[in-house]
């Protein structure tokens, strides 16, 4: 069965959960701003966001399986489009609690969506290329990643009292404030409009469909299996969370760091221009390893962009100016295969038990809420400082890269009929 078209459409799905995810780059120096909040503060929103795929993980797997990829796509497209919705009262009021819950909503259907996505372009065609296949389509998700900050930093930023204004001076006024939290508006109302049109698209769309003979066969494999006696999916849980940790802490505060006057002494709207660099970055270091791992060892791949990444963060923890805003930008560069090719380890040799392996991993996306600790650090000992903590998590993977991923009690794979 040709799998291409279906995988191209899906494609559209990782660019979008992407951009909207990446969007909070440019939203939490906003909200720091309109809501006067500390790094803590800022990085709870972030929390939040990560809290919804350990809630609706579970969930969104008991939805696929009542009532199939298709129809549960959907699903995940219409709740990120009501949680987008849902940001133009939070905007109104302004309030930071209904922000907080319209972003946990358009989470969970992100969730829904990566339940669905993740497993199903890793599984489809042969095992030993699935970590280039899962590569090549998360280039789609950096794509989306490179476009949002400018996206967020000409909507969002460049049309605010604080976003414009020079580092260090943006206090602003009760009337400044409220005008800056409905710049938000606009934006997500055309996000919920592109959401709304990708859902009509996918529900018309043919995909191809398991078989409950499948279903049935592997439910008759997995008797026996457990999945906690496979060391790759194991320490992939924590790998996994030890990359988001990185990422997502480099990402959200990225504006705030090189925006600060001895590192790149920009503006807010200015700096988000690097960002677009930083997640530029991703989606070329995706597209090189799609190719690569087509060739090369996914784990020594993974050690080397963990080796790379904790070298760069450690120039940004400790050097000043540009030098240390270019290292944090060439991080992106580093961490661009470690989400696809740590999900690919970790299921490996997982046979019948794939699917629920998968669903660990998704669930332990959830991990990523733990970057409100990085706020902590940063409110405590400053924001250069609190990327020690991203230099540690870069170790882990290299840990996991050289060790951890190898198979133990590894399963054929099972058979599949359409």
């Amino acid at each position: 069965m040709n799998y291409r078209p279906a995988l191209t459409l899906l494609a559209s799905l990782f660019f979008m959960w992407g951009f909207i995810t990446v969007i909070n780059g440019t939203l939490l120096p906003h909200l720091r701003s309109v809501f006067e909040l500390s790094y803590f503060q800022t990085t709870l929103i972030e929390s939040v966001w990560f809290i919804a795929y350990f809630f609706a993980s579970i969930p969104s797997a008991k939805l696929i399986e009542r009532i199939g990829y298709q129809r549960s796509m959907v699903a995940g497209l219409g709740m990120m489009a009501g949680g987008a919705l849902l940001m133009v009262p939070a905007a109104m009021i302004p309030s930071y609690g209904v922000t907080l819950i319209a972003l946990f909503v358009i989470a969970s259907g992100i969730t829904l969506l990566q339940v669905a996505a993740n497993p199903y372009v890793a599984v489809v065609g042969a095992p030993e290329t699935a970590s280039s296949r899962l590569n090549l389509v998360q280039a789609f998700n950096s794509a989306g990643a490179t476009l949002a900050p400018l996206f967020g930093g000409y909507l969002i930023l460049g049309r605010t009292a604080g976003g414009t204004a020079a580092a260090g001076d943006a206090v602003l006024t009760e009337a400044e404030r409220l005008a800056d939290a409905q710049s938000v508006i606009l934006p997500y109302l055309l996000v919920a409009a592109v959401l709304a049109v990708l859902a009509i698209v996918i529900a018309r769309f043919p995909f191809p469909a398991l078989g409950a003979a499948t279903q049935r066969s592997a439910k008759e494999e997995r008797r026996g299996q457990s999945l906690w006696q496979h060391r790759n999916l194991v320490l992939a849980i924590p790998a996994m969370i030890a990359y988001l940790l990185a990422e997502i802490g480099v990402g959200n505060l990225f504006i705030n760091f090189v925006s600060q006057p001895d590192i790149g002494n920009l503006t807010q709207q200015q700096a988000s221009n690097y960002l677009f660099l930083l997640w530029g970055g991703m989606m070329v270091g995706r597209l090189i390893g799609a190719f690569a791992m087509q060739r090369m060892d996914p784990a020594k791949a993974l050690a080397i962009a963990g080796i790379g990444a904790a070298i760069v963060m450690t120039i940004a923890t400790f050097a000043s100016g540009e030098a240390a805003m270019w290292a944090l930008i060439s991080v992106g560069l580093f961490h661009s295969i470690m989400f696809p090719t740590i999900f690919t380890l970790g299921i490996r040799g997982l046979g019948p038990l794939t699917e629920e392996g998968s669903g660990l991993l998704i669930m332990a996306i959830a991990g990523g809420a733990l970057v409100a600790i990085q706020g902590v650090l940063a409110d405590a000992y400053g924001l250069q400082w609190s990327f020690l903590l991203t230099i540690v998590c870069e170790l882990f993977v290299v840990y996991y890269a050289v060790w951890g991923a190898r198979p133990t009690n590894a399963l054929p794979p099972p058979s599949r009929t359409a």
